[in-house]
């Protein structure tokens, strides 16, 4: 073999190459972030929206029944996502508060955000109301862009 001149080619990055790889990752972060905190904030309001329209069902039960609203079961289990979570009649101030009224045939569920709830939501309500022909409608007090389709802002 003559004169086989051997290349011992330099293997790895270098130092330009890693900083441009860390730059676009920050950039990629800065964008995905901020998007991830409104779905979780999305999903959340639709989550309470469920867990309190599921109370609906209850609620009809005791009104079907003439039972008023200290007495009805309705079936609560807690959430993590309101402020309070204990179940409340009337015009309590917690989580969530269940009004029956017989004599006018109506009903409301109020949910209060808070607990775990993300902090773009927070403080903010989803309420129930029923008519007195028995139509449920939903309004929420959060921001439009994380209202779930069916639940009509309140102008809060």
């Amino acid at each position: 073999m003559k004169n086989m001149k051997i290349n011992h080619a330099q293997k790895g990055f270098t130092l330009i190459e890693l900083m441009i790889v860390v730059a676009i990752i920050g950039i990629l972060a800065a964008i995905a972030i901020p998007q991830y905190q409104d779905y979780i904030a999305r999903s959340q309001v639709s989550r309470v929206m469920s867990e309190t329209g599921s109370i609906r069902t209850a609620v009809e039960n005791c009104m079907m029944n003439g039972i008023a609203e200290a007495n009805c079961n309705f079936g609560w289990t807690d959430s993590n996502l309101l402020g309070e979570t204990d179940l409340q009649t009337g015009d309590g101030g917690a989580g969530l508060a269940a009004t029956i009224d017989l004599t006018n045939n109506t009903a409301s569920l109020d949910a209060t955000f808070g607990g775990n709830a993300s902090s773009a939501i927070s403080g903010d309500t989803l309420s129930w109301s029923r008519s007195n022909e028995g139509v449920w409608s939903c309004t929420t007090s959060v921001a439009a862009k994380y209202q779930p389709a069916g639940c009509s802002g309140s102008g809060s």
